[in-house]
């Protein structure tokens, strides 16, 4: 994918100033293009991080990455290692900002204390709250840092049956999204975006129907009590 968007950045140059290209590193794969990796793992160490960045470039057929993330936390990273290769990218001009991805609070703030981080991309959506309970968007709001939400649809589980608490779940949100007139996946953006830290949800798909449906949900916002009941259906209890 990358080499074929790059090819269509050669072909036209001015779309370069009209996006932002994002990209992550810190996972070694295993493939036939890459026989040297004998096993799956991370690596956050700065060489791999600087290498990463120039193949991603010359894949993409640009001078620089508006944005880099850290992919997943490695239990080997160096939080001075990485503001190292991070700041030395800068420097370079070929990264514009940092993140990461999956991290903890503790974690992101260790990072952004040594380098200035632009968002922590989590997983977070009506059936995987976490983030809401265990400091991690607290923290993110505490530093004025928005979140890049991944799967904010549950990977389409929201819209398949046969798991009791996705099937309540989407009869609440549905009735909502009636009563509102609204689509269904609007209302699902909407109660996500409606969290203080400002999350940026990502919709994971090339569809323009699918991307207006998420535009859309940022067109409005849910009343206290439908937002709350759609929490409440998404943790299977009142607040207490």
């Amino acid at each position: 994918v990358e080499s074929l968007f790059g090819d269509a950045l050669r072909l036209q140059p001015s779309l370069r100033s009209r996006m932002e290209l994002v990209s992550k590193c810190g996972i070694k794969l295993v493939s036939p293009r890459r026989a040297q990796h004998s096993i799956q793992h991370y690596d956050t160490s700065a060489a791999h991080i600087v290498a990463s960045v120039e193949e991603s470039l010359r894949q993409l057929g640009t001078d620089r990455l508006d944005l880099l993330l850290i992919h997943r936390p490695d239990p080997l990273m160096d939080f001075d290692e990485v503001a190292g290769a991070f700041t030395q990218l800068r420097q370079g001009g070929k990264v514009l900002h940092f993140g990461v991805s999956n991290f903890s609070r503790h974690q992101f703030e260790s990072l952004d204390k040594r380098i200035a981080l632009a968002t922590n991309q989590v997983e977070f959506s009506p059936l995987h709250t976490a983030p809401m309970f265990d400091e991690t968007f607290d923290g993110l709001q505490d530093v004025g840092v928005a979140p890049m939400i991944w799967s904010p649809l549950a990977g389409g589980r929201l819209f398949q049956g046969g798991e009791a608490q996705a099937d309540n779940l989407r009869l609440v949100i549905k009735g909502i999204a009636d009563e509102l007139g609204q689509p269904f996946a609007s209302v699902v953006f909407a109660w996500i975006m409606q969290l203080p830290c400002r999350p940026l949800p990502l919709t994971g798909t090339g569809r323009i129907e699918a991307i207006a449906v998420a535009v859309a949900g940022a067109q409005f916002t849910l009343s206290r009590s439908d937002w709350f009941t759609i929490l409440r259906a998404a943790r299977g209890h009142e607040v207490a």
